[in-house]
């Protein structure tokens, strides 16, 4: 018999978001969905991250809008995350999708 899912889980990032640690956040977030639904990021304001972190936040966005599931941050991108996607030229290129996800900007007319 299957054990139901839980519908949604918050994880808590480290401080340090970088090459270094996104095998391991990738593990996590991919153990994470196969129990739940929706997974919540909070990511630390003083968290240093760069390229490769914004990197597997859009590769498991993107993975699980394709598996019907859910992945959120639970604050706007600041700090360092910020900054990251500003230098890449990320925020120059949103859509309202990514607005919503990375700046918690809503659209209205």
């Amino acid at each position: 018999m299957d054990t139901p899912k839980q519908y949604c889980r918050s994880i808590n990032l480290p401080e340090a978001l970088s090459i270094r640690s996104v095998s391991e956040l990738y593990s996590k977030f991919t153990d994470e969905f196969r129990g739940r639904d929706t997974i919540i990021i909070s990511i630390p304001e003083s968290a240093e991250a760069d390229l490769s972190f914004v990197q597997l936040i859009e590769s498991s966005r993107r993975q699980a809008k394709a598996d019907g599931k859910t992945f959120k941050l639970s604050t706007p991108a600041r700090g360092s995350v910020l900054k990251v996607l500003e230098r890449a030229g990320f925020i120059e290129s949103f859509d309202q999708e990514d607005s919503k996800f990375w700046l918690h900007e809503e659209v209205t007319l």
